[in-house]
């Protein structure tokens, strides 16, 4: 009994850390603290290279590094004990799967953040330059961060075609270094004298930095750093490129996944195939409400209607003593659009709720493309309100 509490412990707490699940507040709570602590961490340490505020402040900040170094270090210590719980891990003894998120570079990370300052206790004080590495620290945003992640995913898939272009600007500096070399040495021995001196000239004037420091003084020195500076825009553009669209398609991705998931799990939609979720997809657009706010107000026009995908709302129904709570898989607003009306009631989110927002003439026409739905959200109005809710054609079926 013990032992399966202490596992789902670890579970949990893997949960927390890594995974949480949508609508899931601990989780949600634990990651903004922990990215509002490396936000001050970076701020007290840019600003306690200022003297007068490493004079004056000197107690503050070594209060904000103790309280980051126990935070820092109890986050690692248990990401290392939970890491058991990670997929790919779970086929493995314990022991090796915590050796491979220690050697995994999100662990490298997390141990680089915290052991070099425990050593710095230790060591004297001239060798506290090791409090460097709480710039380190900046990386770990990248675990909350989707759009970091999206960055850094980018980076790596697409590693081969920056290289190469990485290669092809080197290549075009040395070669553009050896031309200049040739044109200019004898003017100007001591900048462009040899080939490496020249190959300065020619990084910086590819990566349109131009500093002025070295410049052609010949016409055909001239004439070779204005063609050099030409490749420069064409090759810089290249890697700008390549990013700038794979991280579009990489958002796309995401958010096509996300909004996938979001569907798979309202019950309406449990018998769409994977073409039909795909067409409802492009009728959907998410809304996020946080606890306490007033989704939709009881007397404005009805022009969507909304499904739950996580979290939990109230609607306070005419003519019902207790409000109506709906969950996950559940969906409202939906009488007034059929009808044509205002809203009938005030809906209120009671906590971080994740929705789906389908607009009214959308949903007819989902209605009358596909009867499957039709039938199960008249069978819901039905059900909350009475037969006279139901619309007239789903009324001339009853009748027949």
């Amino acid at each position: 009994m013990a032992r399966n509490r202490l596992k789902d412990l670890r579970r949990r707490v893997y949960q927390v850390l890594e995974q949480g699940a949508l609508g899931d507040g601990l989780s949600s709570w634990v990651d903004r603290g922990l990215v509002i602590l490396i936000v001050v961490n970076l701020i007290a340490v840019s600003l306690e290279s200022i003297p007068r505020y490493e004079a004056r402040y000197a107690t503050e900040f070594a209060l904000i590094e103790y309280v980051s170094l126990l935070v820092f270090t109890v986050e690692y210590a248990l990401r290392l004990w939970s890491s058991v719980e990670h997929g790919p891990y779970r086929h493995l003894p314990h022991m090796q799967s915590r050796i491979k998120y220690a050697l995994s570079p999100a662990g490298i990370i997390d141990l680089v953040a915290v052991l070099p300052f425990w050593f710095a206790m230790l060591l004297p004080s001239d060798f506290r330059f090791v409090l460097v590495f709480r710039m380190v620290r900046f990386f770990k945003i990248a675990r909350y961060s989707p759009a970091m992640r999206s960055l850094l995913d980018v980076l790596y898939n697409e590693r081969r075609a920056l290289v190469g272009c990485l290669i092809i600007a080197l290549g075009t500096a040395l070669v553009a270094a050896s031309l200049m070399h040739l044109a200019e040495a004898k003017i100007q021995p001591e900048k462009l004298g040899t080939i490496p001196d020249a190959f300065w000239w020619a990084i910086v004037t590819i990566g349109t930095i131009g500093y002025g420091d070295v410049v052609p003084v010949t016409a055909l020195g001239k004439v070779i750093a204005t063609v050099t500076i030409f490749a420069g825009l064409v090759l810089m553009a290249l890697p700008v490129g390549i990013i700038a669209t794979a991280f579009a398609e990489q958002i796309q991705r995401r958010d096509f996944i996300v909004t996938w998931g979001m569907i798979s799990r309202v019950p309406l939609f449990a018998e769409l195939d994977a073409a039909e979720i795909s067409d409802v997809m492009e009728l959907l657009r998410a809304q996020v409400a946080e606890p306490g706010e007033i989704i939709v107000r009881e007397g404005d026009d009805a022009h969507s209607m909304y499904f739950i995908a996580a979290g939990e709302v109230e609607i306070a129904l005419k003519g019902k003593k207790e409000p109506l709570r709906l969950g996950v898989g559940q969906f409202f607003g939906e009488v007034a659009v059929l009808r044509r009306a205002r809203r009938s009631a005030t809906v209120i989110a009671l906590a971080r709720t994740n929705l789906l927002v389908l607009d009214a003439h959308d949903l007819h026409a989902l209605m009358e493309r596909d009867p499957r739905v039709a039938e199960r959200i008249e069978d819901v109005v039905e059900k909350r309100l009475g037969r006279d809710a139901v619309p007239p054609r789903r009324k001339a079926e009853h009748e027949t």
